[in-house]
């Protein structure tokens, strides 16, 4: 039976996309590349990132759907390091790739080098192996809106993004825009599409996240009583829910109408000072003062803070800050009429359920209280653990 290669299923923007796969296509099968010893601890790491999502039994009776591909994409071995029969029925048995792992790391060249450049090189070629067994009917790759380097108040379309003669922000989006370049090198009898979300934060449906870094920063700027920000400077943030559901959607479709999607809030962007004040209502505070002309003495403070000992609080919000700092500052939206238009849905305004999110997120300390795999339910003990 042909199923999905997906990569990143373990992730928080891949457990999103897996659970919408699993819920809308209920006669898929997916095969999952995973990293472990085995089947043991790759559904250990799978529940971890699904139980988000879905309760035990839900979860038992997913399993017998998943095929796991047990490989790393940085691994220094062949193809993944997956085990060579493992692989040749993969590559037969697979009729579409949907690539959503990848190395966040903005800081760190060798991480984002590692695992966005090398691992996604595998990626292809496993793609590129399935299209010689026997034709791939879709390459997806979830790439980002960093990809358009150095901007400023500006609204970029998805064929306007990319511009070799830009300067980057970071690894992250240097390496990712040459994954997108190596995507269309490599497979060009491919079909292809490329989805780049924006800053993903949250889901609109409930306050519980696993996913705390841009959180913490949010987090941090909303308690200052003054933010290195313009008050009008446009903030594109995206939930979770819609950016999973617009991959699995897009992804499975015999024929999207474009290549490219930015998951994005589009021009419905609200300004910073309109989701402080939204925030500030919410929980009973007072809004902060914005100053843009702060950002620079406020980003040397961020490097004063980073020279704390390194698992402090401190280092840690210093190191945050450091971090998204410019993706918070530069007021650009990417412009979202295609994808608005391909779900007939928009994304959820951020100021809907950031409230709820700061508090929750505020609440737990920023953790998820992830709980162990339960034993596997009487009412579904036929479900198998199963590997292609």
């Amino acid at each position: 039976m042909s199923s999905v290669f997906v990569t990143g299923a373990t992730g928080y923007l891949g457990g999103y996309t897996v659970t919408r796969l699993l819920r809308d296509q209920p006669e898929l099968r997916l095969a999952l590349l995973v990293r472990g010893k085995d089947d043991h601890e790759a559904i250990e790491k799978l529940w971890r990132s699904l139980q988000l999502h879905m309760d035990a039994r839900e979860f038992w009776s997913a399993i017998a759907r998943i095929d796991f591909v047990l490989g790393d994409l940085t691994s220094t071995k062949p193809r993944l390091g997956i085990a060579a029969d493992v692989y040749e029925r993969t590559v037969r048995n697979v009729e579409s790739v949907l690539h959503i792992a990848a190395s966040l790391n903005r800081k760190s060249e060798k991480a984002c080098v590692n695992t966005n450049l090398r691992g996604t090189l595998a990626v292809i070629e496993l793609a590129r192996d399935a299209q010689a067994r026997g034709g791939l009917r879709r390459y997806s790759h979830v790439s980002t809106v960093a990809v358009c380097g150095a901007r400023d108040r500006e609204v970029v379309t998805e064929d306007g993004a990319i511009d070799w003669n830009r300067s980057d922000y970071d690894p992250y989006g240097r390496t990712k825009k040459f994954c997108e370049h190596m995507a269309h090198v490599l497979l060009p009898d491919v079909p292809k599409t490329i989805f780049r979300p924006s800053i993903v934060m949250g889901d609109s449906s409930r306050p519980e996240t696993s996913q705390f870094d841009m959180v913490r920063a949010f987090c941090v700027l909303a308690d200052l009583p003054v933010v290195p920000v313009r008050a009008e400077a446009r903030q594109d943030i995206v939930n979770a829910d819609w950016v999973g559901r617009a991959i699995a959607t897009v992804h499975m479709k015999e024929k999207p109408q474009f290549d490219c999607y930015h998951l994005s809030a589009g021009v419905s962007a609200l300004p910073a000072e309109a989701i402080a004040r939204e925030l500030a209502f919410a929980v009973g505070k007072r809004p902060p003062r914005f100053i843009g002309a702060a950002e620079k003495p406020f980003a040397g403070a961020a490097e004063l803070m980073m020279r704390f000992p390194r698992k402090s609080s401190v280092a840690l919000v210093g190191s945050l800050l450091h971090v998204f700092l410019p993706y918070i500052t530069y007021d650009t939206v990417f412009d979202n009429q295609r994808i608005v238009a391909e779900l007939g849905a928009s994304p959820i305004p951020f100021t809907a359920y950031c409230a709820e999110l700061y508090r929750w997120a505020k609440k737990h300390d920023f953790a998820y209280p992830y709980v162990p795999l339960p034993a596997r339910p009487a009412q579904v003990q036929g479900a198998e653990v199963t590997r292609v």
